[in-house]
């Protein structure tokens, strides 16, 4: 049995168009790229969750959510739990600059928009290349994604 978990992430965009992501490797998931975010914590709006989270993965304190992109759902273990986690995905613009991260071994980089769907390995969420170059007007809900 899976536990419902609820998270956040958020996109940025540079002005070039290059989006701002962390690489992760972990033995259930492999290698994937994915948005700053995580948990949504208890009394947590999901934009709160992402502005808490901003700030302790870059040491960015100046951006805002600008709208929500998608929301999608995945089953993962988490800590050693297995999840079935809902995570909203927002958007935001941001100045190209290096993070102050709290992990300082955090692996990220900004990518061209356009090399998302070729980068060789995986993105969360999957879809996230095909959203960000169709650029949806309304929240794209993509349900269960494995």
């Amino acid at each position: 049995m899976r536990i419902p978990r609820q998270a956040a992430r958020i996109v940025v965009l540079n002005p070039a168009g290059s989006v701002f992501l962390f690489r992760e490797n972990n033995v259930e998931v492999g290698v994937h790229w994915l948005p700053p975010g995580g948990g949504i914590d208890p009394g947590e709006t999901p934009e709160d969750c992402v502005r808490r989270e901003l700030r302790e993965e870059t040491g960015w304190t100046d951006l805002e959510p600008e709208r929500l992109l998608c929301t999608w759902e995945h089953d993962f273990t988490h800590q050693g739990i297995p999840v079935r986690q809902h995570e909203h995905i927002y958007v935001t613009t941001g100045p190209h600059r290096d993070p102050v991260p709290e992990y300082p071994e955090a692996h990220w980089r900004w990518l061209p928009r356009q090399n998302l769907a070729t980068l060789g390995e995986a993105l969360w969420p999957p879809r996230l290349a095909e959203l960000l170059n169709e650029a949806p007007t309304a929240p794209v809900h993509l349900g269960f994604l494995n």
